[in-house]
């Protein structure tokens, strides 16, 4: 159920793309409650929604490689590379250019699966926000592993039987084989019913990201990969706010409601970042 001001609400989606109209009659239909502030909070989180299945799309037909971070690799005209196989935006480049530069260069680009999501988060609120919004709010950009800019902002719930496109999940293989270490997990972005983008392994079913992790299994193991319950996703109130034309009233983190469960924000330093098993690849 979706109640938009505390109260059901009929909503004209005439004009949003399919995937949009799909995802808001899921959640019309589900017996969780989803509390919006208005009909432009609502609006805006189906458009961020559907630009981060576009650009996990995007990702994965660029030519990226998937690679560890010791074999990292960037296009120097646009990225500094740090010595943890980082990518740190050189001077003079903006972050939408760098950003944009990796889906039209993908094949001078490698790394792994954490950095690959944290690059289609960045790329979905690129198309969904003023462009000038996102230089300024994303500079100095660092990409490098589940580091991210504080004004990201990810939030963590618990559900994965209720997650929608554009969400991102986690594969964990708990017998993975010590001498592949980087095939412990896959962090994936659901991009449509039982399809998830996870880089290294490609757009598949679950049935098909677990088939590739038992791959990588200790031999003789007998305990499969599996799909944890944690979802993570933007906060889209908040950045709905940078918006071209935004009139959605702003709330702090703290004041927002949670559609689901409670959420967890983990703030070290200047940057907020999650470390637990759902990000543990």
């Amino acid at each position: 159920m979706i109640l938009i001001g505390g109260v059901e609400r009929t909503v004209d989606t005439s004009t949003w793309s399919q995937l949009a109209q799909s995802i808001y009659e899921q959640k019309r239909n589900s017996p969780i409650t989803y509390s919006y502030n208005s009909v432009e909070h609502l609006n805006f989180e189906m458009k961020l929604r559907s630009n981060i299945v576009e650009a996990a799309k995007g990702l994965n037909e660029s030519g990226v490689r998937f690679t560890t971070f010791k074999n990292a690799r960037c296009n120097e005209q646009f990225w500094n590379l740090t010595a943890e196989g980082g990518f740190r935006l050189k001077e003079g480049i903006t972050p939408a250019a760098g950003i944009r530069d990796i889906f039209v260069n993908g094949r001078m680009y490698g790394f792994e699966c954490a950095t690959a999501v944290v690059i289609v988060l960045y790329r979905g609120v690129l198309d969904s926000i003023q462009e000038t919004e996102f230089n300024r709010i994303f500079a100095n950009l660092l990409l490098y592993d589940w580091h991210y800019d504080s004004d990201l902002r990810l939030i963590q719930e618990q559900g994965s039987e209720h997650a929608y496109p554009g969400d991102v999940l986690y594969f964990k293989n708990p017998e993975f084989n010590p001498e592949t270490p980087q095939w412990r997990g896959e962090n994936a972005v659901k991009v449509a019913d039982n399809l998830y983008y996870g880089h290294g392994i490609g757009i598949r079913s679950k049935e098909g990201i677990l088939f590739t992790l038992n791959r990588f299994r200790l031999p003789f193991s007998t305990t499969s990969a599996y799909l944890t319950d944690q979802v993570i996703h933007p906060d889209f109130l908040y950045i709905s706010k940078f918006a071209s034309g935004a009139a959605i009233t702003s709330v702090s983190a703290d004041e927002q409601i949670s559609t689901r469960s409670p959420y967890i924000y983990a703030r070290i330093g200047g940057q907020r970042f999650i470390r637990d098993q759902l990000f543990s690849a």
